[in-house]
């Protein structure tokens, strides 16, 4: 990872780009920002990295990914986790905790929409390591690709790979925190086409996906559309 924004190891800058490599004059005028998760264990308080990209009028407008080191109790890499994602206990010695860069990517979302593709699990992990570390949860508002993409596509799965593959956006390094918020983003996308969506409350109406609000575990979701 290239040196980037504020104090994290981020992706570099990248001019504005169309998502999935749709032309212009296909774009649709969508917000939001797409998040994904790594994970050091089964925990879901044990972020280890993470992917950020956020679409603005349906362009990606910019791109952030840092290694985060998870908090202690949580920070046990799994085997299974590292051969996963490639991320070992090593690679993240020199990392800041979650407490420390919470603030970032809060700051890159603002008030856009999260979007992710099985949102639970992303959302879980915002939850479990705030909860971890003492932190109050955000109330982000979220969205889920993959309930979209069930609505959007009929598949025999509909894992990010897959779905990805039906919005255009193939050949992706699946599991590495970046490439698959990329994904997401482009299906969101081309959902959105499908369904003649001009923001996320269109396709959230359009699809029956429902936009809701992250809360911590104690308090019940709340949903607002």
């Amino acid at each position: 990872m290239a040196a980037g924004r504020s104090r994290y190891p981020q992706a570099d800058r990248e001019p504005p780009s169309s998502v999935g490599g749709a032309c212009n004059d296909d774009l649709v005028p969508l917000d939001y920002v797409a998040i994904d998760f790594e994970t050091a264990n089964s925990s879901s308080a044990s972020a280890c990295s993470v992917g950020l990209v956020k679409v603005k009028g349906g362009r990606v407008v910019d791109k952030a990914n840092w290694l985060i080191k998870p908090p202690f109790g949580h920070d046990e890499f799994s085997e299974w986790n590292t051969r996963i994602h490639g991320i070992a206990q090593g690679d993240v010695i020199d990392a800041l905790g979650w407490a420390d860069q919470l603030p970032d990517l809060l700051a890159f979302a603002g008030d856009e929409i999260l979007v992710a593709h099985n949102a639970g699990f992303d959302m879980g992990v915002i939850r479990g390591a705030c909860s971890a570390t003492g932190l109050d949860t955000p109330p982000s508002r979220y969205f889920c690709s993959l309930q979209v993409a069930r609505k959007t596509y009929h598949l025999d799965s509909y894992r990010l790979p897959v779905a990805a593959m039906a919005a255009g956006f193939d050949d992706f390094e699946h599991h590495q925190a970046l490439a698959d918020a990329e994904a997401c983003a482009a299906i969101i996308l081309h959902a959105a086409k499908r369904h003649d969506a001009a923001d996320i409350v269109e396709l959230a109406a359009a699809t029956g996906v429902r936009i809701n609000v992250l809360r911590p575990a104690a308090t019940a979701r709340i949903t607002i559309a």
